[in-house]
């Protein structure tokens, strides 16, 4: 198939060469998802909606946003992208999220969600102060799950004020959105749906404008009593036109009822109910496991990645799990990610004491303020990327009420195929600022049972970090220790140069120090364990025993670990002692594979030797 240009072919198509060209773009979808991993269940339920899209409005001019955009897939294969797919979150390859770097056609970078909304009323604003409507429209796509988070009904309550013309897709793969009521309801769903309907609905208010006040009243009550029983209430009741459910997969009733929306002039919330994994019969239906995959045998649907070594999420689970076991005040909660935090079994063990929330960190984090109160032990276990979200939260309604809140904070450091949106690398640097909060990080497997243990006993606000996959630093290398506040370990002592780890950063100075080793140079080796409060008087003790400081950690040198080294010694120590930083630098860190990106980074274990050898001579 020639890519060039494909939106632009698909205009002039029959409603059978569209099907035809959905089908086509699974295809492609499902082949390379298969052999690189990436999103899959989603995109492939909301490819006849994209397809749809580009058919009826113009991707040249009309704002196309997707929310975190992971559903986007098809709309990459719509606009030049078709052979580039084949590089899909590889290293130097094309992004799994819209990128305008990337395309033009790509308005808004998106990896994390809600935020479709308040950036398609962002771009109608601009829209009428340029003077442009009638002329361009806001298109976006928005999954049901990211109903849940509080920024969408931000966005739609001052939509339904201003009433910017624009189209919303609610793309509902999960029917968290409320369930039709029987026949009835899905009858007149779908006669709102059809244009004569939207015709006759404005004729008849135009109609009533002339009409008694009684009989305008009594035509109201007559319009809201049908609405009660269609999931439309809530949207017309915040200013929004409501049109649906629709069948996301009928590309004739796509068709028609994008282009009655287009048509409307108004905000429109366009509601299509898809199936999630649609065309691949394996990942069909509501299974978590097919949203994000690695490789996998397209046949069997089995995974092609094997692991050698439980994850860190592993870990932490298990160990969660055997503590709640006998402890009943151990409560945690995750914001939408029960498999990826390692809390789904958790809440499969104990319904009553672990909670899933859905898209909404904010309410994650205030909602465990409460339990810690009440005297209960809340784990609120998100990712570093998305704890960002939570952030006032973690400030106003944890920390400022010193609460026995403990973070577990997942997917630290760099995670490879997603990329800029989603690297862990910030976590340190934000909640480092926070009055009472007390930060540190286990450097391996059994340390990282000990820092849940600890983290289950510490009587104020404190967070603990670990990476995405397996320590690098392997199980029984150095024996296991308990953690005490404040406490630094040396894991050797002797050596002319000081390696200090952070959490995942001991490992890959322990790998750095190896190869070092193999020159004629040894380094000792210091964990650091707790970056807040920091261990000065070993750092000041350390200061008198060697000149030469290496800093290892997965997060970003500004407001980082070698900063926070650096703003604990006493003063005049600095004169003494030289520290160099192997944390990143200020810039986003881009996708691919975690050790391609590593490498670009000059953050392999190699490359930093030779810097350090280099340095020295």
């Amino acid at each position: 198939m020639e890519e060039e240009a494909l939106f632009e072919k698909i205009k002039g198509m029959d409603i059978s060469e569209l099907e035809a060209i959905s089908k086509e773009i699974r295809e492609r979808i499902l082949d390379v998802v298969s052999h690189h991993g990436g999103h899959l269940s989603s995109t492939l339920g909301a490819t006849d909606l994209i397809v749809g899209m580009h058919y009826v409005f113009d991707v040249k001019k009309d704002p196309f946003i997707f929310d975190v955009s992971h559903q986007a897939y098809a709309h990459k294969l719509l606009t030049g992208r078709w052979d580039a797919f084949e590089t899909l979150r590889q290293f130097g390859g094309i992004s799994g999220y819209t990128k305008p770097d990337e395309s033009p056609y790509d308005y808004y970078i998106a990896g994390h969600s809600s935020t479709s909304i308040s950036l398609a009323v962002g771009a109608g604003k601009a829209i009428r102060l340029r003077g442009e409507e009638g002329e361009r429209i806001p298109v976006a796509m928005i999954g049901d799950g990211a109903m849940s988070a509080g920024m969408v009904y931000e966005a739609m309550n001052e939509l339904g004020d201003r009433k910017y013309p624009c189209v919303i897709v609610l793309n509902d793969n999960e029917m968290s959105i409320a369930r039709p009521i029987g026949a009835i309801s899905r009858i007149l769903s779908q006669a709102m749906a059809s244009p004569f309907y939207q015709r006759f609905k404005e004729r008849t208010e135009k109609m009533l404008e002339h009409f008694p006040d009684s009989a305008r009243y009594m035509a109201k009550r007559m319009e809201e009593g049908m609405r009660m029983i269609t999931p439309g209430i809530l949207f017309e009741e915040m200013g929004l036109e409501y049109i649906g459910p629709i069948d996301g997969h009928d590309m004739v009733q796509i068709v028609e009822t994008l282009k009655t929306a287009q048509a409307m002039g108004k905000p429109v919330i366009v509601h299509a109910q898809t199936t999630k994994g649609k065309g691949y019969e394996i990942a069909e239906g509501y299974f978590e496991h097919w949203h994000g995959v690695g490789p996998f045998d397209k046949t069997t649907g089995k995974s092609l990645k094997k692991s050698s070594r439980p994850s860190a999420t592993k870990i932490f689970s298990e160990k969660l799990c055997q503590m709640a076991q006998k402890d009943r005040s151990i409560v945690g909660v995750t914001a939408a990610m029960p498999s990826g935090t390692g809390m789904k079994q958790l809440m499969e063990r104990f319904p009553d004491r672990f909670w899933d929330v859905g898209i909404a960190e904010q309410h994650a984090v205030t909602s465990m303020g409460p339990l810690a109160k009440e005297g209960f032990k809340p784990f609120v276990a998100i990712y570093s990327t998305f704890l960002q979200r939570g952030y006032d939260q973690v400030i106003h309604d944890i920390a400022l009420m010193n609460l026995p809140v403990a973070f577990a904070i997942d997917r630290a450091g760099i995670v490879g195929e997603d990329g800029e949106t989603h690297q862990g690398a910030f976590d340190i640097s934000y909640l480092r600022a926070i009055p009472n909060i007390t930060l540190f990080a286990p450097r391996d497997d059994e340390t990282l049972e000990l820092a849940v243990e600890f983290a289950a006993d510490f009587p104020t606000p404190c967070a603990f970090r670990y990476p995405r996959g397996a320590m690098i630093l392997a199980p029984g290398r150095y024996r296991a220790s308990s953690f005490k506040t404040a406490e630094a370990e040396y894991l050797e002592e002797n050596g002319e140069i000081l390696f200090i780890g952070y959490g995942n950063g001991v490992g890959r100075a322990v790998e750095s120090a190896e190869i070092l080793k193999k020159s004629g140079v040894n380094a000792a080796i210091l964990d650091l364990r707790f970056v807040k409060p920091i261990d000065r008087k070993r750092l000041e003790e350390a200061a008198g025993r060697w000149s030469e400081w290496y800093v290892f950690s997965d997060s970003v040198k500004m407001g980082g670990v070698a900063s926070a080294i650096a703003e604990a010694l006493m003063p005049g120590t600095l004169e003494k002692v030289r520290i160099v930083s192997f944390e990143y630098e200020d810039n986003f860190i881009p996708h691919g594979n975690t050790i391609l990106v590593e490498e670009s980074l000059g953050l392999r274990p190699k490359q930093i030797a030779e810097k350090i050898l280099k340095g020295r001579s």
